[in-house]
């Protein structure tokens, strides 16, 4: 192909730098530089929302389905039978959860009491991964005693440890008392068996856990959440087991919630800012490209004499602009390939090294996540080369309607 023949030659061939060459160095190393950023930028955004989202799904369920204070026409039994016959989902398990109270002499703490069924305790929820000391089975104690497992914070807070015994209070049970000051105070007392420690200190807080049997006998029938938490084999079938679950038992009749609307809002402000990114760093891309339509402008000129001599040497116009074309092309490509390489090294460098790291007493993780993925640099490949070929459309038009005789009259 000689048009791409010529077009190298083009770029390769100065004789001396002039102000056309200078321009097109720095449009390649404008993409260079805007590439290399948006790979480095996107993959630590990436690594980020990775790390969020394992943390909140070792604990989350993949599906949660809730069915307020048992007022519904759908049965426990209809909606088990429903998840036992999908082969999507891996594991599901009853669950009854409810704001309470927990209190040890003058300490206290408000938190989500959640009882599920004690032959799923096997880190449905990374309460095995997380336990730091005591038992998760709720029955390998001789106690008589409810069990109850709670962070290691809250142990803190409470001042309590392994064996010892706390009170629970339902807030319904607390209402009731506060209107009706001739209300019998109605407390469950539970003994510590399991001390638990997350990476998210909101859940350490937020959640203590319990037997089904001992949930349901706290609760007796008032304020609280019933239903099914499910654990998908693939978690991206989650949106379909919902649709599914929906249109069987309808959506009034139960609440159904995936992984991600349980954090939508979190999930949406990291893309939200991701594609600002994306966005922002487009723009160093951007002005590149402009240079590009410069140099070649003004390369169009430098190369009238050029042009005029392949056109009446039969050259076909469509020929001259792929040149042009070509030319413009070849500078992006310079440019976005250098980028990839500069942060795919970097990137590597950080997975590999961790040369930027993260002191491990204030943070969760000791070094800067990084998470490349290939449909990004797919993305920001196409996006850079797209701009760049933009950028010699007009360049490339414009020589092929260079007058042939206005070109050569003089030579």
């Amino acid at each position: 192909m000689f048009e791409y023949f010529i077009a190298k030659k083009y770029l390769r061939t100065k004789h001396k730098v002039n102000f056309i060459s200078v321009i097109s160095i720095i449009s390649a190393i404008g993409i260079t530089v805007g590439v290399a950023a948006l790979i480095i930028v996107i993959s630590v955004f990436n690594g980020f929302g990775s790390l969020v989202k394992s943390i909140l799904i070792n604990f989350d369920p993949h599906v949660t389905v809730s069915l307020p204070n048992g007022h519904t026409t759908v049965t426990e039994e209809a909606i088990g039978n429903y998840l036992a016959s999908l082969e999507s989902v891996e594991s599901f398990y009853r669950f009854v959860e409810g704001k309470v109270l927990l209190q040890n002499g003058r300490n206290y703490q408000v938190t989500t009491l959640k009882g599920f069924t004690e032959q799923d305790t096997s880190g449905n929820w990374g309460i095995k991964t997380s336990l730091l000391k005591g038992d998760i089975d709720f029955n390998s104690t001789n106690s008589k005693l409810n069990q109850i497992i709670i962070s290691q914070r809250m142990a803190i807070r409470l001042s309590c440890s392994i064996g010892d015994v706390i009170s629970v209070s339902t807030f319904d049970n607390l209402q009731r008392m506060a209107i009706d000051f001739t209300a019998i105070p109605q407390v469950m007392v539970f003994e510590v068996s399991g001390i638990f420690a997350t990476d998210n200190k909101d859940y350490d807080i937020e959640y203590a856990f319990t037997s089904l049997n001992s949930g349901l006998n706290t609760f007796g029938g008032t304020t609280s959440t019933q239903g099914f938490e499910c654990r998908m084999n693939d978690i991206d079938d989650s949106d379909e087991l919902k649709a599914g679950l929906i249109e069987k038992f309808g959506e009034e009749s139960l609440n159904v919630k995936t992984w991600f609307d349980l954090h939508k809002d979190l999930y949406n402000v990291m893309q939200i800012e991701r594609w600002a990114a994306f966005i922002l760093l487009s723009l160093i891309i951007s002005v590149a490209t402009f240079n590009i339509l410069g140099s070649l402008t003004m390369s169009v000129l430098e190369k009238k004499r050029d042009i005029g001599l392949l056109r009446s040497l039969g050259v076909k116009i469509n020929s001259i602009t792929k040149i042009f074309m070509f030319e413009g092309l070849l500078i992006g490509f310079i440019g976005t390939a250098s980028g990839l390489l500069i942060g795919l090294v970097v990137c590597y460098l950080q997975i590999t090294f961790k040369f930027y790291a993260l002191d491990p007493a204030k943070y969760i993780i000791d070094a800067i996540p990084v998470n490349v993925e290939v449909v990004d640099i797919l993305t920001i490949t196409l996006a850079s080369l797209f701009l760049a070929f933009l950028a010699s459309l007009y360049p490339a038009r414009r020589a092929a309607k260079t007058n042939l005789i206005d070109a050569i009259k003089y030579e």
